[in-house]
């Protein structure tokens, strides 16, 4: 299966800006969608970013919208979540996620990164 490593988390004040990234080991899934998501402790696990293959659609949450960027590399293995004008309500483990074939079917995001933990300040 394909693996999924997270990085870029971190602690940062409010107002603040942290890029995510996530690279795959392999290529199997580099056609299908890519997507973020986060929990925090007590909380349900929330779908906040996905992108198409191509990187033509996109889904923000509105959670997000306006703050939140997803883009992708596929020559890289790579998907990336440019995080600006983070709030204190943004702390959460992030996690990436694939194997969708269409962004917003969030029930068939099947590989999953170990996640990576931010934390916003006030």
């Amino acid at each position: 299966q394909v693996q999924l490593v997270e990085s870029g988390g971190g602690l940062v004040q409010a107002g603040g800006s942290l890029r995510l990234s996530c690279t795959q080991s392999k290529r199997t899934f580099s056609s299908y969608a890519m997507g973020w998501f986060r929990q925090a402790p007590g909380k349900e696990r929330e779908f906040i970013a996905g992108i198409s293959w191509c990187g033509a659609s996109t889904y923000y949450a509105d959670s997000v919208k306006g703050r939140f960027t997803i883009s992708r590399d596929n020559a890289k293995n790579a998907v990336y979540l440019q995080m600006n004008s983070l709030k204190p309500e943004d702390t959460a483990v992030y996690y990436c996620a694939t194997g969708a074939q269409v962004v917003t079917r969030t029930l068939d995001y099947d590989q999953w990164g170990q996640g990576t933990q931010v934390t916003v300040s006030s």
